[in-house]
Formats: C-alpha cells, structure tokens, sequence
C-alpha cells in the first residue's frame, strides 16, 4: 500500500469512513440474503435434530476462533494507533510478533474441540443417541479449522487497520458462501454433518490461504517475515488480554445460550430458538457494517483530535440506531406472520416470541457496542473485559433460573436484562473515559431509553391489524422526529442537495419546441 494511503489525517476522514460503511454494506448483505434462503433448506433436508448440531457447529467455529486471544483486535488497534502517530517504523515487528503468537494459540483451540467433542456429545448436550457418533466426528473435522480461522483474525485485523476494506469485504463474500452454500453443495452426496461440517472446514483453510496473499499484497510490512520481537509481545499482550477477556467472556455469554437449551430442554427447543435468534440477530448487520470502520478511525482520532473523535462517534452513533429501530419494529410486529411464511405456522407458534424478545434486547445492545468500541480503540480494553467478569455469574444464574422457570422465553429476558445492564454501564464508562463523549453518549442513552418501550409495545397487541396499525403509525412518526430532530442541520442539507440533484439529472431535457 503507498504510503499516501496510510496518512493519518485521511484514515480519520468521515469521507473515507462513509466509503468504507458503504462497502461493507455491500459486504455484508449477501450472508443474510444466502442465510436466509439456506436456512429453511437446511432444516428441511438435514432434519430439525441435525440442523440443530449444525447450528452448535457454527457457534463454536465463532467461539473458539477467540482462541486468537484477543490479539486479532489488539493487532487492529495498535497498528491504528502508530499509523495516527506515523510510527511506521515499527509496523513489521509488531505485526509479524502478532501472527507468530497466533499461531500455536490457533493449534491450541483446534486441539481443545477434538478432545473437548465426546464430552460435549454425550455428556452435555441432548442430543439424541443415533446422533452422537456422527455429532462427535463433526466436532472433531470442525477443530482442524481453528488454527486458520485464529490466523486469518490477524490478517484481516492488519486490513481492517489500515481500513482497506475493500480487501476485507472481497473475502468476507467467500466465507458467506462456505457457511451456507457449501453445507448445501453437499447434500445431494451425503445429509450427514461429518460431510456438512467438512465442507466448512476446508472453506476455512483456503480462506486463511486468500487472507494472507491479499494482506501481502495490501500492506508492505507483512511482505519480508520477521521474528517475534520481544518488545512487541508486551503491548500486544496489554491490550489483547483485557481484549481476550471480552472476546472470550462476552461471546460465552452470547453462545451459552443454545447450549444450555439443548442441556435442559431439547435440541428441538435449540432449533426453534437458534433459528430466531440467526434470523434477529441478522440486525447486528448494522453494527458489523459500521463498527470496524468505526473502530480503526476512533484509535487514529483518539491520538489525533479527541473532538473529532467524538463528531464521527456521534455519527455512527445515531446512524446505527435509527437504522436498526424500524428493522426492529418490523420483526416484531410482525413475527408471527414472516416466521409462518418462511418455516410455517408451527414453527412460527414456538418461535416467534422468542424472535421479538430478542429483537429489543438486539436494539438496546447497539448502543453499547458503540460505547464498547469507543473504549476499545482508546486501548482501554481493560475496563470492558472487567465488566463483562463481573457480569457472568449474575448472567448464568439467571440463565439458569429462567430457563427452568419459562423456558427458551426465560432465556431471551436473561439475555435481554444482561445486555441492557451491560449497554447503561458501557455508555457510562465511556464518558469517564473520554469525556469529549459524554454528551454524545447521553444522547444514545435516551434514544436507547425511548426506543424500547415502543418496540416492546406491539408483542402485546392481540391482533395482526392492530400490529400493522401500530407499526405503520410508529415508522410515519420515527421518520418525522429523525428528520426535524435528530438529523444535524449541515447533514439535512447534504441530503436535500443529493435529492436536487437526482431530480435535475432524472428530469426530462427542455427543448424549443416545448
């Protein structure tokens, strides 16, 4: 990459950090396009028990990926934060001590899931006798993927660093077509999950493979292999350890879950669950969008211009809530009905108040992921990981408890009262942190705290037609208050300027005759 593209003053621009939004945009709706037209496939073909081992597959691919230690972020972070300083110097060492680290942390996550799979299988999860040796193997073909989904972390952390996500969405395509096509390549060979979760596997390693020639390409510092250098590891360790706590105890308490669905009540119950909360948390498209472009500018600004830092907080900000609140709206006022159509009428009846109790616990979570990723481009990674410590015994009792008491609906209010609890403290923190944010983050508090109880509202409503009433009335009114209220003046004119101008270019040309 010339050193141009590596200016501080442009790695901070809101103008490269809408570019940026935009391609991940694009990078990210082809997963939910193909997940949802491969998931009700899936179902059908593997079976309701099958599809829920290979839902677990999938979590723990994510999960054990965190094997990484935190170093994949860490490695986003301080790449930005010597970029903001133009420390380019130390970029080789740093990045190659990074993905020397990485590796025997990979090797040690695959190891754990092989050895970890009959335990799992027989002794944990409820699933049923015929399934178990086939559940074990999968497990086990599943851990020879670990090792490269740990070391692309690392590649694309340095890409997102340097915010070349062009590169990064080129790629993300491919594992979007692994997860859910390469499942379904298969079937017509084998509907076993040995065969589903191999395929899933092997994407993986050609994955790591396609990460490392594009970052070699992209980035000059990665071109000559260097030794670890012992002055590297300390940093990196810093940072990536407080960062290892949240990656490995937010995503736990995320991930459990299902796990403890299947443990208590069925795997049937997972499916039923799992494919609410793949199809709601499809939301959180909104803040992948955003949040890794978001987090290499704040780590550059924070060095540079805390003011400007908190301007492009306060924009993505904003831009991810009121685009996740009408989403939201919509999944639940109409659960039900779009549930019905897409797996029928029974599977909607047990599904859908889970998928409208997650979708306002999704909701509240957006405004602390942007508070989480404020604190952590600021390199204060600790104050995130002691906070999600305290959190998880509280969590996992309550877990528990719920799920005893109500069912999978127990765990939706465990979830959704974790992260509203997990958001408040977030925000709070953040402002002591940086406190050029604070008004920013008390505006995210009150939207956060406005928006709830009117998402919540129509889960009550006992009939379709008062549903849509309420949802159309709510979007006419979301859509004034955002106009005259929560857009900025200077971005109100942007917007009435791109619509003057589409007009006159779409307007028929006015000849003499006329």
């Amino acid at each position: 990459m010339p050193t141009s593209q590596l200016r501080p003053e442009r790695l901070a621009s809101g103008r490269l950090l809408v570019r940026n939004v935009g391609l991940n945009a694009l990078g990210w709706l082809l997963p939910v396009v193909l997940a949802l037209g491969a998931i009700p496939v899936l179902v059908h073909a593997l079976g309701t028990e099958r599809f829920g081992v290979l839902s677990l597959a999938w979590t723990m691919v994510g999960y054990f990926s965190l094997f990484d230690l935190g170093l994949g972020r860490a490695l986003t972070q301080l790449v930005s934060e010597r970029l903001g300083r133009e420390a380019h110097d130390e970029l080789p060492a740093l990045t190659w001590t990074a993905l020397w680290l990485m590796a025997p942390l990979g090797i040690a996550g695959g190891l754990a899931i092989a050895l970890l799979a009959p335990w799992l299988v027989t002794g944990v999860l409820k699933i049923p006798a015929a399934l178990q040796a086939e559940s074990v193997r999968a497990f086990q073909i599943l851990g020879l993927a670990i090792p490269f989904t740990v070391s692309t972390a690392g590649f694309r952390g340095i890409l997102e660093a340097t915010q070349d996500f062009a590169r990064v969405n080129a790629l993300r395509v491919p594992l979007a077509l692994l997860t859910f096509l390469g499942p379904l390549a298969v079937l017509p060979w084998s509907a076993t999950l040995p065969a589903t979760v191999g395929v899933l596997a092997l994407g993986r390693a050609l994955l790591w493979w396609a990460h490392v020639v594009q970052c070699r390409r992209a980035f000059p510092p990665v071109r000559h292999v260097v030794a670890p250098h012992r002055a590297m590891v300390r940093p990196l360790l810093a940072v990536g350890g407080w960062m290892t706590v949240s990656n490995v105890v937010s995503p736990l308490m995320y991930s459990l879950d299902r796990f403890a669905v299947s443990a208590v009540l069925s795997i049937a119950a997972v499916t039923y669950y799992a494919t609410a909360y793949e199809a709601v948390t499809r939301l959180w498209i909104v803040t992948s969008v955003l949040l890794p472009v978001l987090f290499p500018a704040l780590a550059v600004a924070v060095q540079r211009d805390r003011a400007q830092a908190a301007l492009l907080l306060d924009r993505g900000g904003r831009a991810g809530l009121l685009a996740v609140f009408p989403a939201a709206l919509a999944i639940i006022a109409l659960a039900p009905e779009w549930l019905g159509v897409w797996l029928g009428a029974d599977f909607a009846r047990h599904a859908a108040p889970l998928a409208q109790g997650l979708a306002v616990a999704v909701f509240i979570n957006i405004a602390g992921q942007i508070a989480y990723t404020l604190l952590q481009a600021t390199g204060r990674a600790d104050v995130t990981g002691k906070l999600h410590l305290v959190e998880l015994v509280p969590y996992l009792g309550a877990l528990w408890a719920l799920l005893h008491g109500l069912g999978a609906v127990g765990v939706v209010v465990a979830w959704g009262a974790r992260v509203a609890f997990d958001t408040a403290a977030l925000l709070w923190m953040g402002g002591r942190v940086v406190p050029e944010a604070r008004v920013v983050l008390r505006r995210l508090a009150v939207l956060t705290l406005v928006g709830t109880p009117l998402l919540l509202l129509p889960a009550f409503l006992p009939t379709r037609a008062l549903r849509v009433a309420y949802a159309v009335a709510a979007l006419v009114a979301f859509a004034v208050v955002v106009w005259t209220r929560l857009v900025a003046p200077d971005e109100r004119a942007l917007v009435q300027a791109m619509m003057r101008a589409r007009v006159r270019r779409g307007a028929p040309a006015v000849t003499d005759a006329a």
